[in-house]
């Protein structure tokens, strides 16, 4: 009983210290971008690669965080990190294949899974949600609602070994993100839910029917006061 007792308490205390780090690392990332996450690793071993090209908050288009609110988290500027009546939703839902509550994932949530967490399936994926309820609501409170849009779109998977939006404005359309327009903008978003199946290049079907979609909502909430101060590039 002792020894097991001594291996929990080793645990535990490990744990703490994980965790302490964690959050070391956490603050370090509101001004340094993560030199590498779980997700960009597991693309490497698993041979898909990792094209990746970090750049900062006034290099990426306006377009490109309009579709990204647009098209993932409309309520992004104003909650606290979690869309609420959304997840309550999902929750009742019983449509598609889609694990519950997966289909009610804000920008923020997204953010702190790939920086912080794992991807993962099945039992993993429900094993994650307590830890990124917590780095949700810190960064929320550390980095505030720019950082956590800049930081998204230069981690998030967009293409096959393709991560953030300069990788991907540069594989599909050979420019900088800075540059992106509304349709091609729209058209890299489109494929977030999937990036390895729906793809921008050639467009697939669900990224010819979701862009079309998203670049509709970019038009309803773009005079959106609180949007505007998140979208302009400076």
């Amino acid at each position: 009983m002792r020894k097991i007792k001594r291996v929990c308490i080793w645990i535990l205390k490990t744990g703490l210290k994980l965790f302490a780090l964690s959050i070391i690392y956490l603050v370090v990332c509101k001004w340094v971008m993560p030199p590498i996450t779980l997700t960009q690793l597991g693309s490497l071993v698993s041979g898909n690669g990792l094209k990746r090209d970090y750049v900062s908050y006034d290099k990426i288009s306006g377009n490109a965080k309009l579709a990204a609110i647009a098209g993932e988290d409309q309520l992004f500027a104003i909650h606290g990190g979690f869309d609420w009546p959304a997840l309550k939703q999902s929750l009742e839902s019983e449509k598609g294949k889609r694990s519950r509550g997966s289909a009610a994932s804000t920008i923020s949530q997204q953010t702190a899974k790939n920086v912080f967490l794992w991807q993962g399936s099945g039992v993993t994926k429900y094993l994650r949600k307590a830890p990124e309820f917590v780095y949700t609501k810190l960064i929320e409170w550390i980095w505030g609602k720019k950082r956590i849009l800049e930081v998204y779109l230069n981690v998030i998977e967009m293409g096959k070994g393709i991560y953030g939006i300069q990788a991907a404005a540069e594989s599909y359309y050979q420019k900088d993100a800075a540059h992106l327009n509304r349709n091609e903008a729209a058209s890299i978003i489109a494929c977030l839910p999937n990036p390895k199946k729906y793809t921008v290049k050639p467009r697939s079907k669900f990224v010819n029917f979701k862009a079309g979609w998203i670049l509709r909502q970019m038009r309803n909430i773009q005079d959106n006061e609180k949007i505007k101060t998140l979208t302009v590039s400076k």
